[in-house]
């Protein structure tokens, strides 16, 4: 229990959609939070927020959360009892299910909140159904299929083995806005002496960081990268022992040296003395490859990441310290989380890009209801109207939320749950291997309820109530079972910070990979093909997320102005500075404001990620919905756009 009448301070972490997993420390008067700071005592923390966390008061007390149940009467929504909507969802999954079978229902869940008992939510409609689920993911589906194709696993470095490199190749990644707590790492290893290598074709922040910046055109991070091996195997400093290690080895080396460097620059639309640069730095290794994941969100995504992961393997960059390709950390990798069977069990899958069509297409049986929690399609999505569509015509449709997003809008009834500061959970990090208990550091308001409380209430109504009866604190010592005797257990997390004892310190240490071969398997073909504009529409769309905000979180009031739209100069002939323009695809338009940067290439837009669709700043309606070459990962930047003139 809280003291309201003293003030205190509560360690918690963070749960949003980020890689860093902050350690938080709240500080509570009078049963309110009145301060959040960064835990100076964890090792990736350090004491310091992002910038959007250390506002998350602002988010926390604001007057549009939402803190009763809603119903959509008519055109509005109204406020209902817990009862009631509870019952009238309970009547209509037993009818749906009856009627027409699990498969009717579909519980979408992405990742509003990255909590472990977000998973026991998944778990439930396993049990009611199993209901049709989502497979893949927007955000990283298309790399960890190849990694997974490539290595058996995906995993990373230990997020400090950095300091062992002597080059680390950003390749994609803006850590200003997407894992400021790589930063000081970063700087500390730069003082060391190791060399910073940016790859973009956007220029950001991290460009000033790094010793070199080298800006590829969008989607040729594959030829850049076959460019870079054909300069290794050329002047032979491929490594000798790659044989040893790497299956399909002479397939490869075929396919890197069936163009010339200064062919392969061409397609990525570099200089051939960048490509040779660029290899001479890597192969003076060790050397890392930290690698975002824009640029797997094309077309060609796996592809391009396979392109990458077979350069570190023929470099001898796998297997040592200071080396690998970190794409992602392994953020369950710590929990036992096996009650839950996903994608063996689903009667259906709809692949997360193509969600909104998905559900229309459905048939035998159609989607009659659709439960919707940690997440805000609508906006997220590619073809938002599609999605917004999708959702209005279903018989039922819940949304879990703590505010009337875009997707909430589209509800029959809306249910409120707890922000980060109010959660009962763990997690795991996908920017590094610590782990964290959540804890409510202040109670909710009265009809606010956990996602786990939820279902718990909802369980009994369709006779699950055994299976749900368990309270948090047992799920929790459930789930981090396997490291009760590895230093990892509920009772070591809550004496202080905890690393994952599944996280590896080098990945493949011995140069053994969990592949059917125990060798890494490099890629024999490749599909380097540039993501393609047209003279028409000679823009590629690209939505970025931003320090300003996490994922579609913006306060009701920050997006009163137009989207803003960045672009060179040069590819806005006839406009100036804050003109007023339309951006327009195949698929849609949206009005927006105009940016100049003389820094950016002349083929591309940027724009903010995360804009609502009601505000008319949601990008993803100018995207059609398609899926990576593999992972079911979202095709976000291969859009062509034209500037206009508002009509």
């Amino acid at each position: 229990m809280i003291d309201a009448t003293n003030s205190r301070t509560i360690k918690t972490a963070c749960n949003r959609d980020c890689g860093d997993a902050c350690s938080i420390v709240a500080t509570v008067e009078n049963d309110r939070v009145t301060k959040i700071a960064g835990d100076p005592d964890h090792p990736i923390t350090k004491g310091f927020l992002c910038h959007r966390t250390s506002r998350f008061l602002e988010r926390q007390y604001s007057s549009d959360r939402l803190t009763t149940p809603l119903v959509r009467i008519g055109e509005n929504f109204e406020p209902a009892s817990w009862d009631s909507v509870l019952n009238r969802i309970a009547e209509s999954m037993m009818r749906f299910r009856t009627e027409s079978g699990p498969a009717s229902i579909m519980h979408y869940r992405c990742g509003g909140s990255m909590g472990m008992m977000k998973l026991v939510t998944d778990y439930f409609f396993e049990r009611f159904g199993p209901v049709t689920i989502k497979t893949g993911d927007v955000c990283t589906g298309a790399g960890d299929a190849a990694q997974q194709l490539d290595f058996g696993t995906v995993d990373s470095h230990d997020i400090f083995d950095l300091l062992n490199s002597r080059t680390i190749i950003l390749w994609g990644k803006n850590p200003y806005a997407s894992q400021v707590h790589l930063l000081p790492v970063l700087r500390d290893a730069k003082k060391n002496g190791t060399r910073l290598i940016l790859i973009d074709p956007v220029h950001h922040q991290t460009a000033q960081l790094c010793d070199q910046f080298v800006q590829p055109r969008p989607g040729g991070d594959g030829a850049l990268a076959m460019g870079i091996a054909c300069s290794l195997f050329e002047t032979g400093k491929a490594d000798p022992s790659a044989a040893t290690y790497c299956d399909n080895l002479d397939e490869f080396k075929s396919l890197a040296c069936s163009k010339t460097v200064e062919q392969w620059a061409a397609q990525a639309d570099v200089s051939p003395d960048e490509v040779i640069s660029l290899a001479n730095a890597y192969s003076n290794g060790p050397s890392a490859i930290i690698a975002g994941w824009g640029m797997q969100r094309r077309t060609n995504g796996a592809a391009t990441v396979r392109a990458i992961d077979a350069l570190a393997a023929v470099s001898g960059n796998l297997g040592i310290a200071g080396g690998g390709v970190s794409y992602c950390f392994a953020r369950k990798g710590a929990f036992d989380y096996s009650f839950l069977k996903g994608e063996a069990v689903a009667p259906r899958t709809i692949p997360e890009p193509l969600l909104g069509p998905g559900i229309l297409a459905a048939n035998d049986p159609p989607i009659r209801m659709v439960w919707v929690t940690a997440a805000n399609p609508v906006v997220m999505l590619p073809e938002s109207e599609t999605v917004k569509r999708a959702l209005e015509t279903r018989e039922l449709t819940v949304v879990v939320d703590s505010f009337l997003t875009d997707t909430a809008q589209c509800a029959d009834i809306v249910l409120p749950t707890t922000t980060m500061l109010e959660e009962d959970d763990l997690l795991g990090a996908y920017g590094h291997h610590w782990l964290a208990e959540m804890q409510p550091v202040v109670a909710p308001p009265e009809q606010v309820k956990t996602d786990y409380e939820i279902v718990q209430a909802l369980a009994p109504l369709v006779g699950l109530d055994d299976e749900f009866s368990d309270d948090v604190e047992t799920w929790k010592r459930r789930m981090l079972k396997p490291g009760d005797d590895r230093g990892a257990s509920l009772d070591d997390i809550r004496r202080g910070p905890v690393r994952s004892p599944a996280g590896p310190s080098v990945m493949f240490a011995n140069r053994k990979f969990p592949t059917e071969t125990g060798r890494a398997n490099l890629t024999r073909t490749i599909n380097t093909t540039p993501s393609s504009i047209t003279v028409d529409r000679p823009l590629l769309l690209t939505s970025l997320s931003t320090a300003a905000v996490q994922g579609s979180q913006w306060l009701n009031g920050a997006q009163d102005d137009h989207l803003p739209a960045t672009v060179h100069p040069d590819s806005a002939a006839g406009f100036i500075a804050d003109d007023v323009v339309t951006l327009e695809s195949e698929h849609g338009q949206l009005t927006v404001r105009l940016k100049l940067d003389t820094n950016q290439r002349r083929d591309i837009v940027l724009v903010p990620k995360g804009g609502w669709l009601n505000k008319g700043r949601c990008a993803n309606t100018l995207i059609k919905a398609q899926t990576t070459d593999a992972g079911d990962c979202a095709v976000y930047y291969d859009t062509p756009v034209r500037i206009l003139t508002v009509v």
